[in-house]
């Protein structure tokens, strides 16, 4: 399953369409943000921190500039410049036998990414909280 989970979720990504999640991520996902102490579990969660995600970090300097994969996991790493900061970051997905994601990781950095990250994030998803 790693080359057709690996596919959805690049055309996800460069499609930015987020209503294609439903069909990639499992009921109990468990996403661990950079920002959120927490781990967020559960589908419809993991859908409104993905979505606000994709309003803030795909613009069209957003690319995967390396990854490593395995048979059930891989690691994305990434690059975008947000408002003049050049933001680093890495996408841990992991995937069980059917191919949907159970947990994903995001990281970023540096610190000035983070704040920016937080900041960006925390207003897209104020008014849904």
């Amino acid at each position: 399953m790693t080359i057709a989970t690996l596919s959805v979720w690049h055309d996800v990504v460069s499609s930015r369409n987020a209503k294609r999640l439903a069909a990639l991520l499992a009921e109990n996902v468990v996403f661990h943000s950079p920002i959120v102490h927490t781990p967020q579990v559960g589908k419809a969660i993991t859908t409104q921190y993905l979505t606000a995600a994709f309003h803030v970090f795909f613009n069209e300097t957003f690319k995967y500039v390396r990854e490593v994969t395995g048979p059930r996991d891989a690691v994305l790493e990434f690059q975008v410049d947000i408002d003049g900061i050049t933001v680093n970051g890495v996408d841990m997905l992991k995937w069980n036998e059917a191919g949907e994601i159970v947990e994903l990781k995001v990281l970023i950095r540096p610190l000035k990414a983070i704040n920016l990250i937080h900041q960006k994030m925390g207003a897209m998803l104020q008014p849904q909280q």
